[in-house]
């Protein structure tokens, strides 16, 4: 597990200064596309019924900060280290867990129609820490995968030209 956090830390050291200023706009991006419509930060648009968690602040900013590493990992990535569909669905998956995770229990109106209310408080609310580490892993997890695909190397399958002839 060592080697493969080097590897994805040497990753993170060859970036160019595009892909780092595009994982800046796409971490603020995130972090205020989230933010706004779950109440965190005030604005006239929404209302938030429950007071924001202790954890929702640390949690929305290590979920954009990740979120704009794995963005930028599919800026002009190295030859032989396409995309994966997988890691792209664990990234998109890991954001949309962290906007549940921040947002009100209540104000929330898939969670409010699926359990009503007083489910919502209930059930969901004690949920919501444990969405949130999953949204963090989910991001990490992608993340490493993404760093570590554009260290290795392509492989390119070279066909034998010789034929064998049998006396």
């Amino acid at each position: 597990m060592a080697g493969s956090l080097a590897i994805a830390g040497g990753s993170l050291r060859r970036w160019p200064a595009r892909r780092w200023w595009i994982a800046l706009a796409t971490a603020v991006g995130t972090y205020l596309v989230i933010a706004i419509p779950t109440d965190l930060i005030d604005t006239p648009l929404f209302a938030r019924a429950v007071a924001p968690t202790n954890w929702s602040w640390p949690v929305l900013a290590v979920s954009a900060i990740l979120s704009g590493l794995v963005f930028a990992t599919y800026v002009a990535y190295p030859e032989g280290a396409a995309p994966s569909r997988s890691e792209g669905r664990l990234g998109l998956a890991g954001w949309m867990i962290t906007f549940f995770a921040v947002g009100c229990p209540v104000c929330n109106k898939i969670v409010l129609l699926a359990l009503g209310a007083s489910g919502a408080l209930q059930l969901f609310g004690p949920v919501q820490p444990y969405l949130a580490g999953a949204s963090i892993i989910l991001l990490g997890w992608a993340l490493h995968a993404r760093l570590s695909r554009e260290s290795s190397c392509a492989l390119t399958v070279v066909e034998s030209t010789t034929e064998s002839v049998l006396p």
